[in-house]
């Protein structure tokens, strides 16, 4: 299975021990996500882009008057956030795939053939010793 399919199932039909560690490791790790996303990503991508600031992107949609606040519309927070959620979900689907994984191995292995009883050993030996004779 590709990564991208086995990531689509993951995202689209987790079962809840998934959703429950996406849950977890994405509290966890959420704040050092964002400081990546914000502090390492984005100002390369700002800057290749003209030294454009994400977060300040936004559409004024209703000038300020006097001490009325201008009313905006912040898609650049929105594309932020985005990617921290897109970063988020990579790390956590590998962390799942990387369980799973080791689940798997677990399960192939064979078990070793349950002992059988003393007394089917004793009757398989007396069948064998009756059939000699």
């Amino acid at each position: 299975m590709s990564m991208m399919k086995e990531f689509k199932t993951f995202a689209v039909k987790g079962n809840m021990i998934d959703m429950a560690v996406g849950i977890i490791i994405g509290a966890a790790f959420g704040k050092i996500i964002a400081s990546l996303v914000n502090d390492v990503i984005m100002p390369p991508i700002g800057l290749m882009l003209g030294g454009m600031n994400f977060t300040a992107l936004k559409v004024t949609l209703k000038e300020a008057v006097g001490e009325q606040a201008a009313v905006t519309l912040n898609y650049g927070n929105f594309i932020q956030t985005a990617v921290d959620f897109l970063i988020i979900a990579l790390v956590i689907f590998m962390v799942v795939k990387s369980i799973n994984r080791m689940k798997r191995k677990e399960e192939a292995a064979p078990a070793a053939p349950p002992a059988r009883p003393k007394e089917e050993v004793l009757l398989t030996e007396i069948r064998d010793l009756l059939k000699a004779k």
